[in-house]
């Protein structure tokens, strides 16, 4: 089930969410650009759970910030910037352009703590706004429950369009999270298939949270 559009016009313009999305774009080109440098670079700003709990100083606690703008592979970046660009809009427009980056912001850091406390003793950086975007998921689900959103579903070699309240297909998405995050606490490692998936449960239950304290610039469930 892979969302295409929504049927939910943002009436500012999400000047927040085009930024996010060409800072994490342009971030991942320059990871294209380092060659044989490339594991240094992501050894220094991603998230690595058993360096951060042995070192807490400024320096390697920002990583849990700075990871969430590095990405892995193309379908990666692409998978999680199509999410923020179908949905993240109505949540900037809800939440005002400051407000919705830090939301997003604290998404992150609410993936990136999941992930940490999932696997304190990992040496692999974690890596991917798939944290924050799953907050923005969750607010989106609090604020339009019922909007249209459009998914394509594989059907054999052709995909077939159908049009599905908000509320089923992020709906169906955490469950998802959630079945793979039991899976891979029974499995060898908690980072079965490269998916930290506890990043995106924990950004989905900070988003809950975030989007019910902050303040809105207006009313827009619906």
């Amino acid at each position: 089930m892979i969302p295409i559009r929504d049927e939910n016009p943002a009436r500012t313009f999400p000047i927040i969410t085009l930024a996010l999305i060409a800072i994490n774009s342009a971030v991942f080109i320059f990871e294209l650009s380092l060659g044989s440098g490339l594991d240094a670079f992501v050894r220094s700003f991603g998230a690595t759970p058993a360096i951060i709990l042995a070192d807490r100083s400024p320096a390697v606690l920002l990583t849990m910030l700075t990871s969430i703008f590095l990405h892995g592979g193309w379908f990666h970046l692409f998978g999680n910037m199509l999410y923020l660009w179908i949905f993240g809009n109505n949540v900037e427009d809800a939440l005002g352009h400051f407000g919705f980056l830090i939301f997003y912001l604290l998404a992150g850091l609410a993936g990136s703590s999941a992930h940490i406390a999932a696997n304190p003793t990992s040496t692999l950086p974690s890596l991917g706004a798939s944290g924050a975007i799953a907050g923005v998921l969750a607010a989106y689900l609090v604020l339009f429950p019922l909007a249209g959103v459009d998914v394509a579903i594989p059907l054999f070699f052709f995909f077939t369009i159908i049009r599905l309240p908000a509320l089923v297909v992020i709906g169906f998405w955490f469950a998802i999270q959630l079945l793979s995050g039991y899976f891979s606490i029974t499995s060898a490692t908690m980072e079965a298939g490269g998916v930290a998936w506890f990043a995106h449960i924990g950004g989905f239950l900070g988003g809950l949270i975030l989007i019910t304290i902050l303040p809105k610039k207006r009313p827009l469930s619906r």
